[in-house]
């Protein structure tokens, strides 16, 4: 038998957002905003550990889905597996892409295409400010 987890969605006013997050986390995450290429703090970061959702602590992606791809934002090749990131069409800008959401509270994180490494061929291109690291103890850094 399948069993699905149902996640109660968190709702706050954008009021509520705004004195949790920075400007520029509000920005990007409840607006669908997109931080400036090579500018995020996690862009280059290779320690060990977990990405979260800025606005709602959920878990997304682990270290080891991460890669190097040049483009200026951390990207991953996969989400963990409980992440249940929600992708939904975005034809703003001119553009056909596809947006990923925080299945929890509906963030902005980034958009996914078909042009990463194996084993998805996934490039999960999220911002930086739309992330929390957190580090894993049991691993260390490198």
């Amino acid at each position: 038998m399948d069993y699905h987890v149902v996640m109660a969605k968190i709702n706050k006013t954008d009021a509520e957002w705004k004195a949790q997050l920075s400007p520029e986390q509000h920005r990007v995450t409840r607006q669908a905003g997109t931080e400036p290429p090579f500018s995020g703090e996690y862009d280059q970061c290779w320690d060990k550990g977990a990405y979260h959702c800025v606005c709602c602590g959920h878990a997304l992606f682990d270290s080891e889905s991460k890669f190097n791809p040049g483009c200026g934002w951390p990207s991953f090749h996969g989400e963990l597996e409980e992440a249940g990131i929600v992708q939904r069409p975005d034809f703003s800008h001119g553009m056909s892409r596809v947006e990923l959401l925080c299945p929890a509270c509906d963030a902005h994180l980034g958009h996914v295409f078909p042009d990463g490494p194996p084993p998805t061929g996934q490039r999960y291109c999220i911002n930086s400010v739309s992330l929390e690291f957190r580090p894993d103890p049991e691993i260390g850094e490198e």
